[in-house]
């Protein structure tokens, strides 16, 4: 590992998605669009549901993260979320089934719909379809 580059993990409750030696990672935090460089200070941030960009080199890969945290310390970055897929993992069939779910029960006007959680299925799945290249 040189000064131009950090280990990033990705981890969820099922597995470590990703584990590589990188130039770079962009997140979405709560807060908004971060990007981490070697050297960057050490911080805990909360991450939101979005993309995740990676770059290693003169190649870039990404993912979907569902949430969670973000640590980054001198030696490396560490992702924990409760969902994570890198684009290649991404089944966009079952993507666009969850955003089309999502809609429909945002478009019903009954007192019972939990319209939090189903803005939040939306949200996924259009970041997931977006990781996998096709616009939500």
């Amino acid at each position: 590992m040189s000064d131009k580059t950090f280990v990033l993990t990705v981890v969820t409750p099922e597995r470590r998605v990703f584990q590589e030696t990188v130039n770079m990672v962009i997140v979405h935090t709560v807060d908004g669009e971060m990007g981490v460089l070697p050297g960057h200070i050490p911080l805990i941030a909360p991450l939101a549901i979005g993309p995740m960009r990676i770059k290693t080199g003169d190649d870039e890969h990404k993912a979907a993260i569902n949430g969670g945290f973000i640590e980054v310390t001198a030696e490396q970055v560490i992702i924990l979320s409760e969902s994570a897929e890198m684009a290649e993992e991404i089944d966009v069939v079952r993507a666009e089934a969850a955003r089309q779910r999502a809609l429909a029960r945002l478009g019903k006007k009954q007192a019972d719909i939990d319209y939090a959680r189903a803005q939040s299925a939306l949200q996924r799945a259009i970041v997931r379809l977006k990781v996998a290249g096709r616009e939500g």
